[in-house]
């Protein structure tokens, strides 16, 4: 199974496709694509998300995945960027809720205690262990996208103890 993990933001969303095998009892995991999803604060929101909307269709209709799994905004430190991140989630929740695919949310303490079996874990400790089990050489950049990667993984380890919402 293909799952496609998200990173949510307005100017940058981190994404990370994983592909599944040999489930549910010998899981082999290997990483298809990760990138971002850029767009400029130059354009007026409408079109931000207008143009989220597109290219999270076209990583859809290229990686056909059977399972969406998305960071959680739960809690923002900055709470101007809640609403608009906010809003670009439900973005990509529609996109998917259109195609009837499946969609898991993950908030960052369970995405760090899945990873790096610990949930305070600190981000470079998740990052090295997400590229042990993916086998990369080394960090993806930004954090948007090691971040995306992680989300993914949690999608692909639920595959094997399902817990949809």
């Amino acid at each position: 199974m293909i799952v496609l993990g998200i990173d949510p933001g307005t100017a940058t969303i981190g994404y990370g496709v994983l592909e599944a095998l040999g489930l549910p009892k010998r899981l082999r995991v290997s990483c298809l694509a990760y990138g971002l999803i850029e767009t400029t604060p130059d354009n007026p929101f409408p079109q931000r998300l207008e143009k989220i909307a597109k290219e999270f269709d076209a990583l859809v209709k290229k990686y056909q995945p059977g399972l969406i799994a998305i960071e959680s905004v739960f809690f923002f430190r900055n709470q101007k960027t809640l609403i608009p991140v906010s809003r670009a989630s439900g973005v990509i929740i529609l996109g998917a809720a259109r195609r009837k695919i499946s969609i898991i949310e993950f908030t960052p303490i369970q995405v760090k205690a899945r990873v790096a079996n610990y949930g305070r874990a600190e981000k470079e400790e998740v990052q090295r262990r997400i590229v042990e089990i993916l086998g990369l050489k080394s960090i993806p950049r930004p954090d948007d996208v090691t971040d995306a990667l992680g989300v993914a993984l949690c999608g692909v380890f639920s595959l094997t103890k399902p817990r949809r919402y």
